[in-house]
């Protein structure tokens, strides 16, 4: 079931949708979001939030996934907050260590202080072959769909 997920977070990309986008419009029928609700809700965190080169989007659409479903709800709740954070920071470890990092400018190689203009890239074959932006929405989508697993299999 999750496998179809991540494929089609990556269908999501593919198709000129972000990196944040692409995770979380996978899995937020998951959260009764419509599609739009989705791609909307993700917009402003692809190319590392509004293409600033911070934290990747795969990773911030992970997160925001996260959130929907370990997310605390009463502004009071300390113990549902540090679960939300620990999932939070598990996450981010489990991406790290595979990636190396869960910055955007250090996974695609740019070096400090690269301009980062707000324009987004034009989505050719070049595009595609030159990042590895589809191998941080599987990722992301994959170890969301696992921790989704573990958690189900835990009840």
């Amino acid at each position: 079931m999750y496998e179809d997920r991540v494929n089609k977070a990556v269908e999501l990309f593919m198709s000129g949708y972000n990196c944040s986008q692409s995770v979380v419009a996978a899995f937020a029928d998951l959260y009764g979001f419509t599609p739009e609700q989705a791609l909307r809700m993700s917009a402003s965190f692809g190319a590392g939030i509004g293409r600033m080169r911070l934290t990747c989007g795969a990773v911030c659409g992970m997160f925001l996934l996260a959130g929907l479903e370990t997310g605390a709800t009463e502004g009071s709740d300390r113990t549902g907050k540090s679960h939300n954070y620990a999932v939070v920071q598990e996450l981010a470890r489990q991406f790290r260590e595979r990636n190396g990092s869960i910055t955007c400018s250090e996974l695609l190689g740019l070096r400090k202080n690269a301009p980062t203009p707000p324009e987004a890239s034009p989505r050719t074959a070049e595009y595609y072959k030159t990042r590895p932006c589809v191998r941080m929405i599987e990722c992301a989508a994959e170890l969301f769909a696992r921790f989704l697993e573990e958690r189900q299999a835990a009840k």
